[in-house]
């Protein structure tokens, strides 16, 4: 079920009333069966693989809390192997089969290993992710075991986040089904605006500007420079507002409830360095390797070689989190050599850099770099292959401006997407959360956003970008 379908809009308006309605102690399992037919809406029967994994993992926090010694951390490890194995079974093992045959036909050999013809659990790497961390924060002694098995499970399916995140940890949302949320128009209001600009995000600019970079990069070879630098600047675009309005959705709609999910954005465009960036773009994914993967390996407080060599290696197993494509690895590791050039740039250039900062355009240098730096990673984020990718930087840097201009929308839309980009920035410059405390000021913008959604929303019901992951 899309969030930006009719479809999810009679079912929020249906689950909320009822959550509202039901006394407290039902509520979970309203959630539960609610979350239930919101995952079967796209493929029923995955829902069973969802169910032997939260299975598995709420029996390993028991045993986890139980037990004492080294069997804890067997349980730990068959836990984690359970999760990742349904990951490598469902989502990696035709890519890495591939690339084994591949290897293998250089030797005039190959592996009897059969291709699987099946589709990726919708959320798979999201929801695997966020059942990881309960197991690993009771084994870390964070976290008590959750005894009812029905709100263990509410925790892994909630149906806001259950899909594309944010990921959420055990000790910011399990408590949270226990307390009693009361009705609070201040709070609702405040969930509403972020689901309606979430909706704005997704559907008037995405989805729009989605045409020009579809156009773009599915005729390469038609296009010049000039597109092509468009189309990736649009990307950009594109890929923000798609995924953050998912994310404001999502917790728009637990908010109405009375649910606090993390914040998974916070305007990264203006960020000044690659650094920066990871802190403000998908925040619950890069604050879990950064818990769960870097820091277990030693951080920044071992040698530096091998620092050097945690941050590459964790970005590279970011970039195969995304997808099993090595142009996904490639944009990994892309982001590894950024931050350790900019670890490098500090270290050895110091008064260069002091003496830059005082310059008085410095900041929207910087961030005009980091935007470019990100912006070139997204080519291989977006293309389809590895040699594809190829044809989008060769095509881009031949600086050819011959040819007429197609961007697939006329003049007036092209220019109607840069005001509505102006727009975004503008609001997310000065005004990252919109104050609705004033009923009346709360009313005139929902509204408008609403009319603008129905007006100038582009309506194909498109999926949203991170669902493949």
């Amino acid at each position: 079920m899309l969030f930006n379908s009719l479809q999810f809009i009679v079912y929020f308006i249906i689950v909320t009333l009822a959550y509202f309605i039901l006394p407290h102690k039902y509520r979970w399992f309203l959630l539960l069966c609610a979350s239930c037919y919101f995952y079967m809406a796209f493929v029923p029967i995955y829902i069973l693989i969802l169910g032997f994994t939260i299975v598995i993992d709420y029996f390993a926090g028991i045993l986890l809390e139980e037990k004492k010694g080294k069997t804890r951390k067997i349980y730990l490890i068959a836990s984690l192997c359970a999760n990742i194995g349904v990951l490598a079974i469902f989502k990696y093992y035709n890519f890495f089969n591939q690339n084994l045959n591949d290897f293998l036909g250089l030797l005039d050999s190959s592996t009897p290993l059969p291709t699987l013809s099946i589709l990726l659990p919708i959320g798979l790497s999201f929801h695997t992710f966020q059942a990881m961390s309960y197991t690993i924060e009771v084994y870390r002694g964070n976290q008590k075991a959750e005894r009812s098995f029905g709100i263990y499970a509410l925790y892994v399916m909630f149906y806001p986040q259950l899909v594309a995140g944010p990921i959420e940890r055990p000790q910011n949302l399990l408590h949270q089904f226990y307390e009693k949320h009361y009705y609070d128009f201040e709070r609702i209001k405040s969930g509403m605006m972020m689901i309606a600009f979430g909706m704005f995000k997704k559907v008037v600019i995405a989805d729009r500007v989605s045409i020009v970079v579809d156009h773009a990069f599915g005729n390469i070879n038609s296009q010049n420079s000039l597109t092509i630098l468009v189309a990736i600047i649009l990307y950009a675009i594109q890929i923000y507002c798609d995924f953050s309005g998912y994310s404001e959705i999502a917790v728009g709609t637990a908010k109405v409830m009375g649910f606090t999910l993390m914040d998974n954005f916070n305007a990264p465009y203006f960020s000044q360095s690659i650094a920066e960036f990871w802190k403000r773009w998908h925040i619950s994914l890069s604050t879990w390797f950064k818990d769960y993967l870097y820091i277990p390996l030693g951080g920044n407080r071992v040698p530096v070689r091998q620092w050097f060599f945690n941050l590459f290696l964790v970005f590279l197993i970011s970039g195969l989190w995304h997808g099993a494509n090595w142009t996904f690895i490639i944009w990994g590791g892309l982001h590894g050599v950024y931050l350790i050039a900019g670890i490098l740039k500090e270290k050895y250039f110091p008064s260069f850099m002091k003496k830059f900062a005082s310059f008085p355009a410095a900041t929207y240098i910087r961030m005009l770099v980091t935007f470019a730096l990100v912006d070139f990673a997204w080519i291989f984020f977006r293309a389809s292959d590895f040699n594809h990718a190829l044809q989008i930087i060769k095509k881009l840097f031949v600086f050819s401006f011959d040819g007429v201009l197609n961007f697939g929308l006329n003049d007036n839309e092209m220019i109607f997407s840069f005001a509505l980009i102006i727009l975004l920035f503008f609001k997310e410059k000065f005004f990252l959360k919109i104050d609705t405390s004033n009923t009346k000021v709360f009313a005139i913008v929902f509204v408008a956003i609403v009319f603008s959604c129905y007006l100038f929303g582009v309506f194909g019901q498109k999926q949203f970008i991170y669902f493949q992951f």
